[in-house]
């Protein structure tokens, strides 16, 4: 009875244990791991439509506020009409395709020359896009501030200036100059600097005043995506998608779309650092202003299924026949670490490990040096499964050595079970007085491993969130560590590498848990067959290395290692 109810005790362990990483990943804005709650989404409407996606920064009828409440009292993106026709423009350097919409000067595409898309591996992927599946823009301009009026914004017609549209061999950057046509007196100018190698866009804003009084004008900068999950994300691990912000005092903030629905947001709302993003898995975008300069921060609900995060910043007042400027840089790329860290402070949090983020920022350093050594993502993976086995030697050896005491003293345990089954109470006395004369401690086999528990869910993060498996193959079948094995090879010896595992322990007396013992890593294994490539490949690593350690323990002390086959009569 004693031991059905310990069953029973882990059993309810196990799953709280599932429960509790869950509320983990949703208090750390990512979707539950293993519950995801349906996600209802709806396509941005089509080009064309009554309501028109490139115009869907704000509501076509009246104006929007755009800020905090504060800014918001004295700030609008005004919705006026083009009045000119609109053309796309394409702009190329070496890792860029970019699509500029003349309506605002706006950046309206960006395709990444050097990663292919997923789904279609002969197409480029496309992050920042405007069709009739997705609408992820990235929009400036303009707002009167107090004295009202209206001001160039990224629904006013603009024209690009003559020059080259592609970067052109041995230059280093491409100039784009947009130029407004004059609102009220005040003309706009937007200029884009791209870099060759580079995802960061320099975007200089030029405010010209022609009007007969001085100007006061805000500038903003914002970022609007619907709220559909990216194209083929997988179903059985989930990770973050949506806006974020980052301020010196409060860190790394991110909220959900459907806390924006439920206007439940809580953010840093005034700054004078930071940035903010859209992010999802392996890629981000962000808007990032220089330190000093004062900014008021916002999220929001802009349409059916359409949000937007920016920041406004007051510019000096303009005297007339006079101007000002000033620069921003917009981000649009993979999330590589070491270049996330160059560009701006925290802007590698986009790469969201979530709470274990200590453990596993020096996982990935310690994977990209071997990287760097091996030239092989793969073979650094099984690399760093080697060297961390090889650092927790010593505590893997205690507890498979504990399991070989247990599986020693297995017999007397049995033949006492079988000698007081009718005597619940004195089993358990005679259990105990067996443990404490074979110096045998039952959860010595468990302790030691839940110490690594924490560095191996790092390393799951590492791999799942690292831009670099993407279309990294490992060795022949396995051209993707970020997709699943196409041929389920990988999954199915990991499924055996985990039986036998679970063989090599020692049966525990009660029927029931011996039967529980099975089933969940069992059950464990199936998940795998939906995970991307470079996991498994990890944890069939850890299993094999785990394996060969405990046969060898077994070995040395004298208990031979047999395999304990699951009875479920």
């Amino acid at each position: 009875m004693n031991d059905i109810r310990r069953t029973v005790l882990w059993v309810i362990f196990g799953f709280s244990m599932v429960l509790l990483w869950d509320q983990w990943q949703i208090y750390n804005g990512h979707k539950a791991t293993f519950f995801p709650a349906p996600v209802k989404t709806q396509p941005a409407a089509a080009l064309g439509a009554s309501t028109d996606a490139a115009t869907k920064g704000v509501p076509s009828s009246v104006p929007a506020a755009v800020g905090s409440p504060a800014a918001a009292s004295s700030s609008a993106v005004p919705a006026g009409p083009t009045t000119a026709p609109r053309e796309r423009l394409v702009f190329s350097t070496d890792v860029l395709k970019l699509t500029f919409d003349t309506e605002g000067g706006s950046l309206v595409q960006t395709e990444f020359l050097k990663h292919r898309d997923l789904a279609d591996p002969k197409k480029n992927f496309v992050l920042l896009d405007e069709s009739k599946d997705r609408t992820y823009l990235a929009q400036t301009g303009l707002i009167a501030g107090a004295a009202g009026g209206a001001l160039p914004n990224h629904k006013t017609a603009m024209t690009v200036a003559p020059g080259a549209r592609e970067l052109k061999d041995g230059d280093k950057e491409l100039v784009v100059k947009f130029e407004s046509a004059e609102v009220d007196g005040v003309k706009l100018v937007k200029t884009y600097t791209l870099a060759r190698g580079s995802y960061a866009l320099v975007v200089k804003h030029e405010v010209i005043n022609n009007s007969g009084a001085a100007v006061s004008p805000q500038l903003y900068l914002q970022l609007v995506r619907d709220g559909n999950k990216p194209a083929g994300e997988s179903s059985f691990y989930s990770t973050f998608t949506g806006p974020a912000v980052y301020t010196e005092a409060k860190k790394y903030q991110k909220v959900e779309f459907t806390d924006i629905e439920k206007n439940k947001i809580d953010i840093e709302k005034q700054a004078e650092n930071g940035y903010v993003a859209m992010v999802q898995h392996y890629f981000a975008s962000a808007w990032l202003l220089g330190d000093g300069i004062k900014r008021d921060l916002f999220m929001r609900k802009v349409d059916t299924n359409l949000y937007a995060v920016g920041m406004i910043t007051q510019l000096p007042s303009i005297a007339p026949a006079s101007s000002q400027a000033l620069e921003a840089r917009i981000f649009v790329g993979p999330q590589e670490e070491k270049v996330l860290e160059t560009l701006a402070p925290g802007l590698e949090l986009v790469k969201d490990y979530g709470w274990l983020t200590i453990l596993a920022k020096p996982l990935y350093w310690l994977l990209d040096q071997l990287y760097t050594l091996i030239h092989n993502w793969g073979w650094a993976i099984v690399a760093l499964v080697v060297l961390l086995k090889i650092a927790f030697y010593w505590l893997n050896a205690k507890a498979y050595a504990s399991m070989a005491k247990m599986k020693a003293i297995n017999p007397k345990i049995t033949d006492m079970r079988e000698r007081l089954k009718d005597n619940p109470q004195q089993m358990q006395q005679e259990m105990m007085r067996i443990y404490r004369e074979e110096k045998v401690n039952p959860m010595g086999g468990c302790l030691p491993i839940m110490v690594q528990i924490p560095v191996f869910i790092a390393l799951y993060w590492v791999l799942l969130s690292s831009v670099e498996m993407r279309n990294a193959p490992w060795t022949l079948w396995i051209t993707d560590l970020s997709a699943a094995d196409p041929y389920f090879i990988l999954p199915a010896f990991m499924t055996l590498t985990t039986m036998l595992q679970t063989a090599l322990n020692p049966a525990p007396p009660d029927p029931m848990q011996a039967k529980m013992m099975w089933i969940m890593p069992l059950a464990f294994s199936v998940m795998f067959f939906f995970f991307p490539a470079g996991l498994v490949l990890y944890w069939i690593t850890n299993n094999v290395l785990s394996i060969a350690q405990q046969w060898i323990i077994n070995t040395r002390m004298g208990v031979p290692p047999q395999f304990n086959l699951p009875k479920f009569k």
